[in-house]
């Protein structure tokens, strides 16, 4: 991920840090330092998938953080729902506020890297690579964990009122483990009667509000892909003996258009469903750590088979409408930079240790800000 060229100034620079005269490595790590940290945070903002959700919202040093709700004003009673992090590793909360703006809580996202001046003195360029990308994973892994802690426990205990019920924000599939177009469909419409307007009506635009992108695991995008040689059917048609027109189960009647079979088959999957981005991660699915942290939030009998959510049986999928910019993460710029990472040389290593390190921070705060932008379907 991160290579540093094999240039004589480079070179000159790294030998410069392994110089066993104090003030000369001191001053060429403040160096290596100030010229590494604009890499690390272009790298922070396009490796994780979080920066696809969150809207970035910067604040000056020493600054509490505030995002104005006015933008949600005129919604109605009940509707604006703030789930957030206090706390690097601590539990989302829901907190109350004022009508006109959120007080974001932020935390530290640290990492420290060292290596033996020795490496430096032999201008060994990768030690120096693999250190800097050491930090970069150790950021970017807590900051993907803290951002979709806010989304999954938005997604496990929001609720809507709609036509006078409290309706939650998930979803249960036809058929536990399995995938159809009739599911999603009905997780639209189920999108559509979230999103109304103040009035509990339709909104003025209503093509604007309803899910946008859909975050799968690779097993359900493997199901995607059997779209191209698998009936699609979800309705038991007449034909069927013992079937009704209100009986929707899983049949195998029907194939999808050839066209869009065909559409399938040559790009190996599909981007879009229904106009909805897809986009698979690791993280998802039976034994995912989103899954899990999914499992650790889920509450009520969400699932098909009328159950609680098992981290072992069933898979979350989450829908997100990104038209909302309802997702936001305040991160504090540097004062001496303006960049948002701080990288600095370690000083916790005297000269007889002959070692030299750096140590990197991120401070931010991520929020949902109105949890009717995101569902999500249980199979």
């Amino acid at each position: 991920m991160i290579e540093l060229k094999n240039t004589p100034e480079h070179v000159e620079l790294v030998k410069a840090m392994g110089s066993r005269n104090g003030q000369v490595s001191a001053k060429a790590a403040e160096a290596f330092a100030a010229g590494i940290w604009p890499v690390i945070q272009m790298v922070l903002q396009q490796a994780g998938t979080a920066s696809l959700i969150y809207n970035d919202y910067a604040f000056d040093e020493d600054v509490a953080p505030i995002i104005p709700l006015d933008f949600l004003h005129g919604e109605g009673a009940n509707v604006v729902q703030v789930w957030g992090a206090g706390i690097n590793g601590g539990l989302p909360t829901s907190e109350m506020y004022t009508s006109d703006e959120a007080r974001v809580s932020y935390y530290d996202l640290e990492s420290a890297v060292s290596f033996r001046k020795k490496f430096a003195r032999a201008s060994s360029l990768p030690i120096l690579s693999n250190s800097v990308e050491r930090m970069i994973n150790e950021i970017l892994v807590k900051q993907e964990l803290q951002a979709w802690a806010v989304i999954m426990q938005g997604l496990a205990q929001a609720s809507t009122l709609v036509n006078g019920t409290q309706t939650v924000h998930t979803k249960a599939a036809g058929t536990t483990g399995l995938f159809l177009l009739d599911d999603l469909s009905k997780l639209i419409t189920l999108s559509r009667r979230i999103n109304t307007s103040y009035a509990q009506g339709t909104p003025v635009t209503p093509y604007s509000k309803g899910i946008t992108d859909l975050f799968i695991s690779p097993e359900v995008k493997a199901q995607i892909r059997a779209f191209a040689y698998n009936p699609m059917n979800a309705k038991v048609g007449p034909t069927v003996p013992g079937s009704t027109l209100a009986n929707y189960t899983a049949t195998t009647a029907v194939a999808l258009p050839d066209a869009v079979r065909q559409s399938i088959y040559d790009s190996a999957g599909t981007s879009d469903i229904f106009g909805i981005n897809i986009t698979d991660l690791n993280e998802f699915g039976i034994g995912g750590k989103y899954n899990n942290l999914f499992g650790v939030f889920a509450t009520g009998n969400i699932t098909p088979a009328g159950g609680a959510f098992s981290t072992s049986a069933n898979e979350v999928l989450v829908g997100i409408d990104l038209t909302r910019k309802a997702y936001a993460r305040a991160v504090e710029s540097n004062g001496d930079t303006g960049g948002t990472v701080t990288v600095q040389v370690d000083d916790q290593f005297p000269l007889r240790v002959d070692k030299i390190g750096f140590w990197g921070r991120v401070r931010e705060g991520r929020i949902l800000m109105d949890a009717r932008s995101t569902l999500g379907l249980i199979i």
